[in-house]
């Protein structure tokens, strides 16, 4: 898998974990702990990608 492939790849997961996010906090009940767990791994592939893309850079 080539660089750019594995960065679109992580969008498209960061995208899903997005719109997960968004159903569940539009929901009356909402539970802390699996917001957290979603915003935690968003920050992680956000964090992926940004080291992705700084290696092409260079």
């Amino acid at each position: 898998m080539t660089i750019q492939a594995h960065i679109a790849s992580l969008e498209k997961k960061h995208g899903a974990l997005e719109e997960e996010l968004q159903t569940i906090l539009s929901s009356p009940s909402t539970d802390d702990h699996k917001i957290a767990d979603l915003k935690r791994r968003k920050l992680r592939i956000k964090d992926q990608m940004q080291r992705l893309k700084a290696t092409t850079r260079h």
